[in-house]
């Protein structure tokens, strides 16, 4: 997956993409003194020769996991593992939203996809937090989805829940600005479905309803977790905790039902723009 997001601090960033993201931002990298931008060159590789890189974000990924790409600045673990938890919750949120409608095989991706894309990836840094592994219950959870058993699911569900439960409480003990780490975590979790949005969206229709519904699950489950600090960070800057809730909103706005409309709400660059505007917040939120 293509990412168009570099840092240039946390308060300025540039994305870069179609001529769309650039109309839609008013960020810009100014060149550094000696550096000349040649008429070709983007503005990501402009700044990449600049030398901006996000001191705890990873600049591309692969799959949901998140396993960057060559050269790639890595996330902190603590981070990593967090971001992790949170996009499996997206995963099971949307795919919730689906069994709910009655549409088991439309659900089960959105069940499988936890285990064969993310769970992989933060497999190893479990122990660091002294997490249980979890692998088991998530297999469990999918294969009840596989099956279509109702009640099966819901017990299946509410023991997944209790660990990812245990799994977030075990790595939030360990950082001392928590309203941050959740904060730095949701942009996270957004970064993520900026990419499946981008995979979604085709000429400005929605191409690929799974990654849609990815994106969407994402988004819902980042303004979940910002709920859970809002008010600490309305403590300590209400005007940034108002705009980062106006961006969220803004994103939700992106999907108005699980099952998408056959026309895109916004393109990619729109939607890019709104998640530059939560992350923009965030220095004044530290």
């Amino acid at each position: 997956m293509k990412k168009r997001k570099i840092w240039a601090g946390l308060s300025s960033a540039v994305l870069v993409a179609a001529p769309a993201v650039a109309q839609a931002t008013a960020l810009h990298v100014q060149p550094q003194a000696g550096i000349e931008a040649k008429a070709d060159q983007t503005l990501l590789q402009l700044a990449q020769h600049q030398g901006h890189a996000a001191p705890a974000a990873t600049a591309g990924g692969e799959g949901e996991g998140g396993e960057g790409e060559g050269g790639a600045a890595q996330l902190q673990p603590a981070i990593h593992v967090y971001r992790g938890i949170e996009t499996i919750r997206g995963h099971l949120l949307v795919g919730a939203e689906l069994i709910e409608a009655g549409r088991w095989a439309d659900a089960l991706p959105h069940f499988l996809h936890p285990e064969e894309e993310i769970y992989g990836s933060i497999r190893d840094q479990l122990k660091t937090f002294n997490i249980a592994p979890f692998q088991v219950a998530l297999k469990s959870l999918s294969q009840t989805v596989k099956a279509k058993n109702k009640e099966a699911y819901v017990r299946a569900r509410a023991a997944l829940d209790e660990r990812l439960a245990a799994a977030e409480t075990a790595v939030k003990a360990k950082e001392e600005n928590g309203t941050y780490f959740v904060l730095e975590t949701a942009l996270e979790v957004l970064q993520q479905a900026a990419d499946e949005y981008e995979e979604a969206v085709s000429k400005g229709r929605i191409a690929n309803v799974v990654e849609y519904q990815d994106a969407r699950g994402f988004v819902l489950e980042a303004d979940r977790l910002v709920g859970t600090v809002i008010p600490a960070a309305t403590a300590k800057n209400a005007d940034a905790a108002k705009a980062v809730q106006a961006s969220l909103n803004e994103l939700k706005a992106t999907f108005p039902a699980v099952t998408p409309l056959k026309q895109a709400v916004k393109d990619s660059g729109e939607f890019l723009s709104a998640v530059a505007k939560f992350e923009l917040q965030l220095g004044h939120l530290r």
